[in-house]
């Protein structure tokens, strides 16, 4: 890898932020825009738009210091059994594309972007957006950054969990300004099921996070333990949606979400199947992402039902 490199393209610099996850985010905040035009809290276009800006953003950043630090730890030099793009970062620096010094003034000039452009939303809307900014912030730099490397220490699932709740929640948020139970109900369905996604990305990765000291929780578990985890986590994601629309949280055209189990399911299996052949994941891999995307399209379909008929 040169110290050297020319300077990033726009399209160099689009691909280090990893955009085919950013539709992650965009799906969290289109739910928790539909949960609160769901109680009937309006529908400000333009308040949308900006937090969907800013998490993307957000969200870009976090992926741009995973690579980063992935790069320092050796992890991903060492990854060849990674399944592109699902897993092994974007491989832009072991490729010589661009430099660690480059990815880190992406990461901050995103951070710069994002500092600012959040207070600014906090004043058009309400504190509590500046809070779970700085929480977000905070779980982005904490998941893959020293010291505390939540990824290497097996909490990186639960990193992320709390990163896309607080996302649908934010989302909810700006519109209502307030927190509130219902939003939070989709947020904890949603994030199980992204958390899941985490788990089985790591699967094919766990070898050679092994070897550069990256303990992930699919390191801990090992490739069968962690095929379970990740059953346990589906059906909990998709069991609580069930759940909380009988608690009567979320109205019942929430319950769309729930297309997202066949294929949920569909993942599992095949990764039960080849716990231990990680060239064989993508299949599953892909289920699993589509799965996600489609949880919170559901589920955000159905509140956009209700919000239709007020």
């Amino acid at each position: 890898m040169t110290n050297h490199a020319p300077a990033p393209s726009l399209a160099l610099l689009w691909r280090m932020t990893r955009p085919a996850f950013l539709l992650l985010t965009v799906v969290a905040c289109v739910l928790g825009t539909a949960t609160a035009a769901a109680c009937g809290c309006g529908l400000d276009l333009r308040l949308a738009a900006a937090a969907m800006l800013l998490a993307v953003l957000a969200h870009a950043a976090g992926n741009v210091l995973n690579d980063l630090h992935d790069a320092k730890s050796g992890a991903d030099a060492a990854n060849t059994q990674g399944i592109h793009p699902f897993t092994g970062g974007s491989r832009l620096i072991q490729d010589g594309l661009v430099t660690e010094r480059q990815t880190a003034d992406l990461a901050k000039a995103l951070l710069l972007v994002l500092v600012p452009a959040g207070l600014l939303l906090a004043v058009k809307t309400a504190g509590g957006v500046l809070l779970l900014g700085l929480a977000g912030l905070l779980l982005a730099w904490a998941y893959s950054a020293p010291p505390l490397r939540l990824m290497a220490r097996g909490l990186g699932e639960l990193a992320v969990a709390g990163a896309w709740f607080l996302v649908v929640v934010g989302s909810d948020y700006v519109q209502r300004r307030r927190f509130f139970v219902i939003p939070a109900s989709a947020a904890l369905s949603f994030a199980l099921l992204v958390a899941a996604l985490l788990l089985i990305n790591g699967c094919p990765d766990a070898a050679s996070d092994a070897g550069a000291g990256k303990r992930t929780l699919a390191v801990r578990l090992g490739p069968v333990g962690a095929a379970w985890a990740y059953l346990g986590l589906v059906l909990a994601a998709h069991g609580w949606l069930a759940a909380s629309a009988w608690l009567l949280i979320p109205p019942a055209s929430a319950l769309w979400g729930l297309a997202s189990l066949p294929l949920s399911l569909a993942a599992a299996a095949l990764l039960l199947r080849h716990a231990r052949q990680s060239d064989r994941l993508k299949p599953a891999l892909a289920l699993s992402v589509t799965a996600t995307l489609v949880h919170g399209l559901g589920m955000a379909a159905g509140f956009a039902q209700v919000a239709a008929q007020h």
